[in-house]
């Protein structure tokens, strides 16, 4: 076998490996699973920062960012200048997309107005740190209203409103408060978003007693419904009939009489026997 033989030889069997290695790469890629990449084709606002509840959103508080065509969000804005001006309803995180949902109608002002359910009002109630549930009730929160009423010496415990949402908790100074060191002591006020009916029942409760609050699951959407307790009742002992005086020929209620204690049971009867130096004593059963 000559040289020229033997070259084109080596020269075919390295353009077959080469053929055969070529067409195994070429089926391995046509088995690659295609990825497609996801190209935003809209624009989304969103909040550039955190963003409390009640506040007047302006630009340096929105940004536009491109958002996947393929997965909208209902309600969103694609113009900053239509979010301008508008109050937020519920506290917006930074990068949280601003839907219609979360704003307040245009001209309907900053602050707490905004975010009064529409046939709601908000009341204020003071409260300390026991009423306040240890702090618990912060915004977004559901409570009881627990009044405790005294009518002429009979202390009566009842649930007056249940199930109401908590838009505001937080600290003022009031200037009528008792003072300490020449400065007012700081009282802590929920508030409350009740209906017309409802705030009237928590005003009087507030006026006429004394008011507690009461933390609800907020899964649990079911009324309170109880008869109440009063004292006697919680104390397990009758009252006494009330003591009446007359004062100029007018008959008044002065006090209430205390509950009459049981009587003392019958000390048994016994019997002492003496037996020898021993002495013993039995009791006599009847």
């Amino acid at each position: 076998m000559n040289r020229t033989l033997r070259t084109f030889i080596v020269v075919v069997v390295a353009l077959g490996m080469a053929g055969l290695a070529s067409f195994a790469v070429y089926r391995a890629v046509q088995r690659i699973p295609v990825r497609e990449v996801e190209v935003a084709h809209v624009q989304a606002v969103v909040a550039s920062t955190g963003i409390p509840v009640g506040t007047l959103l302006t630009k340096e508080q929105l940004k536009l960012v491109g958002w996947p065509s393929s997965s909208p969000v209902p309600g969103a804005f694609t113009s900053i200048d239509a979010v301008v001006g508008r109050a937020a309803v519920v506290t917006l995180a930074e990068n949280e997309p601003i839907t219609e949902s979360k704003l307040a109608s245009r001209g309907s002002g900053s602050g707490l107005p905004p975010t009064i359910p529409p046939g709601m009002r908000a009341m204020s109630v003071r409260v300390n740190e026991v009423i306040g549930v240890a702090g618990f009730v912060v915004p977004g929160t559901r409570v009881d209203v627990i009044a405790t009423v005294d009518v002429n010496r009979d202390i009566v415990t009842r649930t007056v409103v249940s199930n109401l949402l908590v838009l505001a908790a937080g600290t003022r100074y009031d200037q009528d408060a008792p003072k300490k060191d020449g400065k007012p002591i700081p009282t802590t006020v929920v508030t409350l978003a009740v209906t017309p009916p409802d705030a009237e029942r928590v005003s009087l409760a507030a006026t006429e007693g004394k008011v507690m609050l009461a933390l609800r699951n907020p899964l649990d959407t079911q009324p309170t419904e109880t008869a109440g307790i009063r004292l006697v009742n919680l104390t397990g002992a009758p009252a006494g009939p009330p003591i009446e005086q007359k004062v100029r020929g007018i008959k008044r209620v002065v006090a209430a009489l205390p509950p009459a204690p049981p009587p003392p049971p019958p000390r048994p009867y016994t019997v002492e026997t003496i037996r020898g130096a021993k002495r013993t004593t039995e009791e006599v059963k009847k």
